[in-house]
């Protein structure tokens, strides 16, 4: 997983317009093991809007690395009733799936396919990395069948450890579960008593707590103080946003969705860009959020010299202002901020 904060992220996105380039370095944190380099199969989604123009963009970045990835390619629109059944076979095939956006159609008749994803394949744990850690469950967050919030003790217990696990195993030092139980006393409650449950069991974690109103707020003026959240998924789709917002747009903040067998690595924040007309038209849509979730699915696969390589090409690209598309007041072109990135790869 990325291991950069939103501090430093914003850092190199306010410093690059700056005649200075900060130094960056590559820290290697894998020595491949035999066997360790066979090729394996990836789904991919295009999606829709300026989905194809970002995952093309990824594609001709895998390409030119050289990464050990080859991508099963298939149509899926947020218009259609259902997700075809021989992609939810490739996913569950691969356990890998890389996607664009999906559109999902205001009112009547048409779910969200991105939903249906999440929930079939028990995509449990949603990270937003590049800022603040937001580990969000899906599984609980029920809009998606009757509107009614339920929160069960399984599934809370179960986001906690995963966000404590992670911290443990990535050297991070605090939790922090976003909340609103001071209105949803019974439903957050409950997810509150299971985090500080799991808690104890982390002595080394600092665990804190943040009423959802209060973060959103505190990550705007102060987002230093956080580190890993954990939080139900409504809540976690404000704070990525928020966060998105901090560091420079949707288009510059990855995500994925993981489960126990299945990951699919996506744009990480919702809002703005993925049905933008104007940006699919002009070319424009900035493909740093998709390249660095492919960068994410790359360790996910344990393949991190990889994702090492590609996380430090885009990061010197930033850091030089090359990444600026329309969307970000720059004026690059997709297939320019795809090419600096092939350029930076060492």
């Amino acid at each position: 997983m990325a291991r950069r904060s939103l501090p430093l992220l914003k850092h190199l996105l306010s410093s690059s317009s700056s005649s200075t380039t900060p130094t960056l370095s590559r820290s290697v944190t894998y020595m491949p093991r035999p066997g360790d380099g066979a090729p394996r199969p990836v789904t991919l989604i295009p999606g829709d809007g300026i989905g194809p123009l970002v995952t093309n963009a990824v594609e001709q970045v895998m390409e030119a690395m050289h990464a050990p990835v080859y991508f099963e390619k298939y149509e899926v629109h947020g218009d259609m009733m259902r997700v075809p059944s021989e992609v939810m076979e490739s996913i569950k095939k691969n356990k890998v799936c890389l996607k664009g956006g999906l559109t999902t159609p205001m009112g009547g008749g048409v779910s969200s396919l991105n939903v249906q994803l999440r929930k079939e394949l028990d995509l449990y744990a949603t990270f937003n990395l590049e800022s603040c850690i937001t580990l969000h469950y899906n599984s609980l967050w029920n809009y998606h069948c009757n509107q009614h919030y339920v929160i069960t003790k399984f599934c809370s217990e179960r986001i906690a450890k995963y966000a404590f696990e992670y911290a443990y195993l990535n050297n991070r030092k605090q939790v922090t579960a976003v909340h609103k139980a001071n209105i949803m006393k019974l439903a957050d409650g409950l997810f509150l008593e299971s985090c500080r449950e799991v808690a104890t069991k982390y002595p080394g974690i600092k665990y804190n707590e943040i009423i959802v109103d209060n973060c959103c707020m505190q990550l705007v003026s102060k987002p230093e103080q956080f580190d890993v959240m954990v939080t139900p998924n409504l809540y976690g789709n404000l704070v990525a946003n928020t966060a998105a917002g901090i560091a420079g747009g949707t288009g510059v903040m990855p995500g994925g969705n993981v489960g126990a067998d299945h990951a699919i690595f996506e744009q990480g924040a919702s809002a703005g860009n993925v049905g933008n007309e104007n940006l699919l038209e002009q070319k424009t849509a900035n493909p740093v959020a998709l390249l660095l979730s492919s960068a994410m699915m790359l360790r996910h696969l344990q393949f991190p010299s990889f994702a090492d390589r590609l996380e430090t090409a885009v990061k010197l690209v930033i850091s030089e202002g090359h990444y600026r598309t329309k969307d970000l007041g720059g004026s690059s072109t997709t297939q320019e901020v795809v090419d600096a990135v092939i350029g930076a790869l060492d």
